[in-house]
């Protein structure tokens, strides 16, 4: 009997364990669905918008409520000044604030920013980094808090902090993963948003300052070196392997435009569009729709999908700018490509056995032609070592002293002779252009993108 009991106990005593284990991975597993739904949620809320103002405020709501706390504030980096500064204060005493400046390493945020380490800081008063500059100026205690890098290109851009968790409870080491998680995507969009703002400032200096030619063209310039800086770097270490690009301005600023990146583990994204103005009414359109297009794009999305979701945010009654685009996604593993075209100029795809091919698909309207446009994809497939070459009409329409177009069939022989690839295929092209011309001057962009489907190592 003894043995009996003793064997039901055992069995009592494993069933037990059994429950409880199972019941810690089911809470484990409702933690990480209710913090992927958090993260969804940020990563909605900092997408929704381009403009640097609005987007720190919808940073800070968001941080402020997802992590329970009584405050947030988000604390930029100069980098010109080597301090940190608010952009954006809210409450009675805001202006204050505003004036407030930190030195790298001064106080908590300065710390933070200057070591890239995030801090839970859970008794702010006896911590040896706390300075009370800010809560002095607007009298607020703070008790508890969170402070993490805000971190783009490897660069710390900003601190986002959290203060004084609700309840009068500390943060958790949970909660500063949380916030880190947050911090990411947050910075991506505060990047864009920063390289928005001051291009958009840039440009509108232009316009205030046309009669003074020679500062007009130093703001052209930084114009320039602003709007290069959304466009990607090929051949550089970071850069998709098969994937190459230029481009040439007609003017220092330009509506021609590229971008490419890695999304997810096998696909490549890529796009490339023309505006229809040129100068500085182009490069605000063309900066406006790739920050678009970086806040939209996911993984799963179609081309088609995406492009009519930019498409719904450009679109304004009163505007006569608009945008063709050709975009696509290509799996690098089984090479299935799927596209969406709207109105663009119609890429080649050159074969393994050197036969070019036009991309043919569906075409829609250019983006800001209409509001709800559904735009279509497409699908085809690229072998190993074949290549698909797009390009803005200023290849196709360049002209020659005596106005003639060098035309797209010009371009297709091109490419059924030239045997090279990667950046000596697109010098090898605008070559040719420049050969053509013949000494004309340049009267639109220039933008080539090429993209070989390459054998992905290991």
């Amino acid at each position: 009997m003894y043995i009996i009991a003793a064997g039901l106990m055992v069995l009592a005593v494993a069933a037990l364990a059994a429950w409880g284990w199972s019941e810690r991975r089911r809470q484990a597993a409702e933690r990480e669905l209710t913090r992927t739904l958090q993260l969804f949620e940020v990563s909605l809320e900092v997408n929704s918008t381009i403009l640097k103002r609005d987007l720190l405020q919808k940073i800070m709501e968001t941080s402020e409520r997802i992590m329970d706390a009584e405050a947030s504030s988000v604390i930029l980096v100069d980098a010109e000044k080597g301090d940190l500064f608010f952009e954006l204060a809210l409450g009675g005493k805001g202006d204050e604030v505003r004036e407030i400046r930190l030195k790298m390493g001064e106080g908590i945020a300065g710390w933070v920013a200057q070591t890239g380490e995030p801090v839970k800081i859970d008794d702010a008063a006896r911590d040896e980094r706390w300075s009370s500059k800010v809560a002095n100026r607007v009298d607020y205690a703070t008790r508890t808090m969170l402070c993490v890098p805000l971190m783009s290109k490897g660069e710390v851009i900003g601190v986002l902090q959290v203060l004084n968790k609700r309840g009068g409870k500390i943060f958790s080491d949970r909660d500063l993963k949380l916030l880190q998680s947050v911090a990411s995507p947050a910075a991506m969009s505060l990047e864009n948003a920063m390289l928005y703002d001051a291009l958009e400032k840039s440009l509108h200096a232009l316009k205030d300052t046309v009669a003074a030619k020679e500062r007009m063209e130093s703001e052209l310039r930084i114009a320039n070196q602003i709007q290069m800086g959304f466009l990607p770097r090929s051949g550089t270490a970071s850069a998709p392997a098969g994937v190459d690009a230029t481009i040439r301005p007609a003017r220092e600023v330009g509506g021609d435009f590229y971008d490419f990146f890695p999304l997810g583990d096998h696909w490549l994204f890529f796009t490339l569009g023309d505006v229809s103005d040129k100068g500085i009414p182009a490069a605000l359109f063309m900066a406006a729709t790739m920050t678009l297009i970086k806040g939209k794009v996911r993984e799963g999305m179609t081309p088609g999908e995406l492009l009519t979701q930019v498409n719904r945010e450009l679109y304004k009654d009163d505007s006569a700018m608009f945008a063709t685009i050709f975009c696509g996604m290509l799996d690098t593993d089984s090479g299935r490509l799927l596209y969406s075209d709207g109105g663009h100029c119609t890429p080649y795809v050159v074969r393994s056995d050197g036969t070019v091919e036009p991309l043919r698909g569906r075409k829609g309207l250019p983006l800001g032609v209409m509001d709800d446009t559904e735009y279509a994809d497409n699908e085809n497939r690229l072998e190993v070592g074949e290549r698909l070459v797009l390009y803005t009409d200023g290849i196709s329409e360049a002209e020659d002293p005596q106005q003639l177009q060098y035309g797209t069939a010009r371009l297709q022989e091109l490419l059924s002779r030239e045997r090279t690839g990667g950046a000596t295929l697109l010098k090898s092209i605008v070559a040719d252009v420049d050969r053509f011309a013949r000494g004309a001057v340049q009267s639109d962009d220039i933008a080539v993108l090429a993209i070989e489907r390459t054998l992905r190592a290991g």
